[in-house]
């Protein structure tokens, strides 16, 4: 896998949203945030058919191919296979960790949400590739099940307690973004800032900006 494709070289992951999307379908949400920067895209749907989803999916997969940006599939490891994507991401009441590493084989990049460092350590065990660590701050909107805030401190424990990639996720914005790496996170992902923005390129420019710096440096 290239580096540029593996998550501990990811600063900024755009989940799509067309429901925050200011009429923007997925498609153009991901153009736009390709163009602002965006190391990795995250087709995340809740409410689309199978069907829907999979067209939806190969057309991103043919977008992030050809700008040579990672593309993953939230939830769905099937359309993920299908597609060709570059992995999938899955939570605590998706498909377990270890059967999603089994259908993905070693090839493909596996994501899994954490909101412990429990569960943060048995998605490393399991075969994770990354961990999506939250919510960090209150969601906007974004995701009506994403739980109560945990604050910058689960990310500084993951770190301790895990070796893997920690991509943040949970009301991450410009005014917070450098505390997100400050607390000892990889990357960022990253929904209303960026897909509900007047300006989704801009938005997402601005971000990879502040995510850009070393650790440390800040």
């Amino acid at each position: 896998m290239a580096d540029r494709f593996s998550p501990g070289s990811w600063r900024l992951c755009v989940i799509t949203d067309e429901h925050l999307g200011r009429g923007r379908s997925h498609f153009r949400i991901a153009e736009a945030a390709i163009l602002g920067g965006a190391d990795v895209i995250q087709l995340r749907d809740k409410t689309a058919s199978g069907r829907r989803l999979y067209e939806v999916a190969l057309a991103l997969r043919k977008l992030t191919r050809k700008a040579n940006v990672s593309f993953i599939v939230n939830d769905r490891v099937d359309i993920a296979l299908a597609v060709d994507a570059d992995g999938a991401h899955v939570g605590q009441q998706d498909l377990p960790a270890s059967e999603a590493r089994r259908i993905l084989g070693p090839g493909r990049i596996l994501g899994v949400s954490a909101e412990t460092v429990e569960e943060a350590a048995l998605a490393e065990r399991d075969g994770a590739d990354y961990l999506g660590v939250g919510p960090i701050f209150e969601a906007r909107g974004s995701k009506a099940d994403a739980g109560e805030p945990r604050g910058l401190d689960l990310i500084a424990q993951v770190r301790r307690g895990c070796r893997l990639p920690i991509v943040a996720i949970g009301g991450i914005d410009c005014d917070n973004a450098r505390l997100v790496r400050e607390a000892g996170a990889t990357a960022a992902a990253v929904v209303s800032a960026v897909v509900a923005a007047d300006d989704v390129a801009q938005a997402a420019r601005r971000l990879k900006s502040l995510l850009r710096a070393p650790q440390g440096g800040l």
